[in-house]
């Protein structure tokens, strides 16, 4: 029987190390690659070809909802299962609503993970029995397109990369830099931000991040 090919996204050298040790006795996956980041989970995910993405969510740079999104725009194939130590509203909504095909918390036991693993990998979602029927049943209740997410949706990816950047501290020039652009479109990204989320400032912006997951406080 043909294994099944699983990336590892985390940024901390030890726990990417764990996994592997963890994953590495069962017969039927195998561990194809690492990645620290989102940026490089997306890029692998193009080379490697794994059946499903393990990753964390907070990681440096591109992070992992935003990694979800583009790896389930390019290879929609392709199964993802979250696991993070984030247990709240805002990341499982978040996580779900880029696509993700099941999330587990790192406190899960081994045997659970395999569960998630196999689970997500027959096609299944998989949700950690940690995260509330409550919580859960918000998101399928949710009316995406109303209600206090609907500023955050209309942002394009960009947008969000933009506001990742800002809120990290980055400046204008930095920003334009890091995606090739001009100073000057990089200024125009930060207006229609500000304007969608009727945000006045670079503190607002920050703190609107952080809430949203982006950056870590």
């Amino acid at each position: 029987m043909d294994k099944k090919r699983i990336l590892i996204v985390e940024d901390h050298a030890l726990l990417r190390a764990g996994l592997k040790a963890l994953l590495s006795g069962d017969t039927d996956i195998e561990i194809v690659g690492e990645a620290e980041n989102g940026r490089d989970a997306v890029r692998l995910t193009g080379t490697l070809d794994p059946d499903l993405v393990l990753t964390d969510l907070s990681m440096a740079g591109m992070n992992g909802i935003e990694s979800i999104v583009d790896i389930k725009r390019y290879y929609p194939d392709v199964r993802v299962l979250v696991l993070t130590i984030h247990k709240t509203d805002e990341y499982i909504f978040a996580a779900m609503r880029a696509g993700a095909n099941g999330y587990i918390l790192k406190d899960a036991s081994h045997d659970e993970l395999r569960i998630a693993i196999r689970s997500v990998l027959n096609g299944k979602t998989y949700l950690s029995p940690d995260i509330s029927a409550k919580v859960i049943n918000g998101y399928l209740d949710t009316d995406k397109s109303s209600g206090p997410n609907s500023a955050w949706d209309t942002l394009t990816h960009r947008e969000r990369e933009v506001l990742k950047l800002v809120a990290e501290g980055n400046t204008n020039k930095f920003i334009a830099d890091y995606f090739c652009l001009s100073v000057k479109t990089v200024e125009k990204h930060r207006s229609n931000l500000m304007k969608k989320l009727d945000l006045h400032n670079a503190s607002m912006m920050t703190a609107y991040a952080i809430e949203r997951g982006l950056v870590s406080n």
